[in-house]
């Protein structure tokens, strides 16, 4: 689906195709195309329209990349990745979002499934001038959204994390648990692995290494930078913690293991003298009798086993294996 937005002396309307004269930065206009999982047809726009570079334009339409920054002639193309609330409860996935920053125009494409990019869209009739600041601005805005949007993301899973780690050291741990951990391990990577480069990304657009930042938007991009930085950070923190988790189950479950093939032992071991007098006295041949009848021989066999067990068991506890 594509969507247009043009910005004429300080008003905002939605149009419904694009003039190419619009492409020139001496007509006073500024134009919002917006490509929400384009077709074929509808992705010409980029390469006829507007005359991308073809590498970039592959790149737009392609699978998930990391993010990116890269000036071409004439432009920006910027790929950076939001949350992907379309994935569900399934746990942390982003989306890629590509951007071609131009000197009077704003090109985006995505899923389709971008909020940032709709609640933006959903407020330019009340606001004329997100557009009215130009295109660098725009992008700073819908920049800065995504941003904000990875926060209570952030803290879904710093919390699913203090819940593991409570279960780590309940009495009751879950079989489970060694895939949720793995599974949290992995959407801990996944934000690392995307954040890391992000970061770079809006570091580029604070420094104003491109001419088409000014000073005051590397500002605005450097308070993006800092939540990032932030977040960066929390990654890191969630790295290690989900490291420590994992160690201290698997040690946990390793000591519950020794104490008992350490019970396992003792009863072993306490058992065996115990079945040697069973098993001599159970056989068909004559053996030493103790006092008394024939009724009698059974129970000095028990009291002689009983006083073997309560000796060892003694000798156990002095030595402090029980």
């Amino acid at each position: 689906m594509v969507t247009i937005f043009v910005d004429r002396d300080g008003k905002t309307e939605q149009v419904p195709s694009i003039d190419r004269a619009w492409r020139d930065p001496a007509s006073g206009v500024f134009v919002w195309v917006d490509l929400a999982a384009p077709s074929v047809p509808e992705s010409l726009i980029l390469s006829e329209t507007f005359g991308f570079h073809p590498l970039s334009v592959e790149d737009a339409m392609s699978e998930i990349h990391f993010p990116k920054i890269e000036a071409y002639d004439g432009y920006l193309y910027v790929i950076l990745h939001g949350i992907d609330y379309h994935a569900g409860d399934k746990g942390f996935a982003t989306h890629d979002i590509d951007f071609f920053v131009g000197p009077n125009y704003l090109v985006t494409v995505h899923d389709g499934h971008s909020r940032s990019i709709r609640d933006i869209q959903e407020n330019l009739s009340r606001r004329a001038q997100i557009m009215s600041e130009g295109p660098v601005a725009l992008f700073h805005r819908i920049v800065h959204a995504m941003v904000d949007r990875y926060r209570p993301e952030v803290e879904k899973l710093e919390d699913r994390l203090e819940k593991i780690e409570k279960t780590v050291f309940s009495e009751h741990v879950p079989k489970y648990l060694v895939r949720q951990i793995l599974q949290e391990k992995r959407q801990v990577s996944s934000l690392r692995r995307i954040i890391t480069p992000q970061r770079d990304v809006i570091a580029r657009l604070a420094r104003r290494e491109f001419a088409v930042v000014s000073s005051d938007l590397s500002f605005r991009f450097r308070d993006v930078y800092d939540a990032l930085v932030r977040i960066a950070d929390d990654a890191m923190l969630f790295q290690d913690r989900i490291t420590g988790v994992l160690e201290a189950h698997l040690s946990n479950v390793s000591n519950r293991l020794n104490e008992v093939m350490k019970v396992l032992t003792i009863l072993t071991t306490i058992f065996m003298p115990l079945t040697l007098l069973s098993g001599l006295w159970g056989m068909n041949i004559l053996l030493p009798r103790f006092p008394g009848t024939d009724r009698e021989q059974f129970w000095w066999l028990v009291g002689i086993m009983a006083a073997i067990v309560a000796a060892m068991l003694v000798m156990f506890r002095r030595k402090r294996w029980v």
